[in-house]
């Protein structure tokens, strides 16, 4: 088979694809065989028809379009493959020439033209540095993780006095579009300052006493009239504050394993210490991605773009919102040139991905999905979504690689290990080794099963 490339811009090419009447061969075979067993001929049994009587019956042009479409897309990997290319969408695939329609002349010619993932060049990792936030723990940060633990302990209790931030209020409250009241809910508790229900409503709870009523306008964020602007009419029917614990060593033996609140300080301490070191490795990770993107110019194919658009908007019935487009269509620039760059630095670095680290990976996933892992793993599987999921370890892994031949430093200079998120060459080497030795244990207890019924068998 041969085949020619044709660069069209950074993110398209055009493969020029010649197979030969033999390479197609086998393709027109199978075509033959599984027309014939469809094919009731007097005198003939399914799929034992001569291939002349076929081509009487259905046509030789029949046979040749089914042969052409059911060997294109391994001719269309071949070449893709021969060419080392990384497809990113669709092909566009156009038939230039097919086999004679007698005999055994000519072959098949066709063009796929494809958006690539573009090539460019990574910057040395080893002339990187980043830096990230100190991990020194301030009685501060004591402080308020222990306020966050009195706050688990502590009661509501009604006050008499204007609603404040931090305040919880018991409300009713209705919202109309017109003179329609597209929404009502009545005795929900909401904590002025959370501002996970309606933009405006800390701001018109705030100063409300027991039994006051206000209105105010705000957007719509869902529903059939999401977007549209609403009269809201909120009533404060309680107005209560959260009492905490005193701080004491009563305290501590209610809230933990510790006997003083002294103790209880030192281990909260420690704690505050695990989550910078974890905000260390996190932060590094963001930064090296954020240089990385600084330093190259990705450009992104523009098809691959629209149609997760389209297929965003159309999700959520807004094809037609333009100034919603606007902003989809650069987020989904933003994530193809993070998927581009992470998929070219996972490949420069030859990461591989292990079953124990997809595993993981899954399993992690099902539970952001509140699925039962073996479920969702035959779900993913069932969808043919695995490869999308290797993909995504190998960009995350990619990155934490890369992290290991970075300079990494906090405010003051100071390098930071960071070894205990980010492993290292001699780990991933020593895990490869024992998955290979577990698969070919595996591999051996299989021949050896086999083996055992043959002779079962005999």
């Amino acid at each position: 088979m041969k085949s020619a490339v044709e660069t069209l811009d950074p993110t398209t090419v055009k493969l020029t694809v010649e197979v030969s009447y033999d390479e197609l061969k086998p393709s027109i075979d199978h075509a033959y065989e599984h027309i014939g067993s469809q094919v009731q001929i007097p005198g003939f049994r399914k799929g034992k028809v001569p291939p002349r009587l076929l081509e009487q019956r259905v046509g030789r042009p029949a046979i040749i379009e089914h042969a052409v479409n059911d060997g294109m897309p391994t001719f269309y990997r071949q070449a893709v493959n021969e060419a080392d290319l990384r497809p990113l969408g669709q092909p566009e695939i156009e038939v230039t020439e097919i086999p004679a329609l007698t005999g055994t002349e000519g072959g098949l010619t066709f063009t796929a033209q494809v958006e690539v993932r573009p090539a460019f060049e990574l910057p040395e990792l080893s002339g990187l540095t980043v830096t990230v936030d100190d991990v020194a723990v301030s009685d501060e940060d004591v402080d308020a993780r222990l306020d966050a633990l009195r706050e688990r302990f502590g009661t509501l209790v009604g006050v008499d006095r204007p609603a404040a931030e931090g305040d919880y209020v018991v409300l009713d409250l209705t919202a109309t579009v017109g003179e329609e009241e597209v929404d009502s809910v009545s005795g929900i508790s909401y904590q002025i300052g959370s501002g996970n229900m309606l933009d405006g409503l800390d701001e018109a709870l705030t100063g409300l006493s027991a039994g006051e009523t206000t209105s105010f306008e705000t957007a719509l964020a869902g529903g059939e009239h999401a977007g549209e602007t609403a009269l809201v009419t909120v009533t404060a029917t309680t107005v209560k504050t959260r009492e905490l614990p005193d701080a004491d060593d009563e305290f501590a033996q209610l809230a933990s394993e510790f006997d003083t609140l002294d103790e209880l300080r030192e281990d909260l301490r420690a704690q505050v210490g695990r989550t910078k070191v974890q905000n260390q490795a996190v932060q590094a990770r963001d930064e090296l991605v954020k240089q990385l993107q600084a330093a190259v110019e990705i450009p992104v194919p523009s098809g691959v773009v629209e149609a997760e658009v389209h297929r965003h908007l159309e999700s959520e019935g807004r094809l037609e919102d333009d100034e919603h487009r606007t902003e989809v269509t650069e987020q989904a620039q933003d994530a193809l040139r993070t998927q581009i760059l992470l998929d070219t630095l996972a490949e420069r670095l030859e990461v591989k991905v292990g079953q124990s680290e997809l595993l993981e990976y899954l399993v992690s996933a099902s539970r952001q999905y509140g699925m039962d892992p073996n479920t969702f793993i035959r779900t993913v599987d069932e969808q043919g979504q695995i490869p999308v999921m290797i993909a995504e370890v190998g960009r995350s892994k990619a990155v934490a690689v890369a992290l290991r031949s970075v300079s990494v430093v906090d405010s003051t200079g100071s390098a930071v290990d960071l070894s205990e998120y980010i492993g290292s060459d001699e780990e991933d080497a020593a895990a490869e080794a024992a998955e290979q030795a577990a698969t070919e244990a595996a591999d051996a207890a299989s021949d050896n099963d086999a083996a055992a019924e043959e002779r079962a068998e005999a």
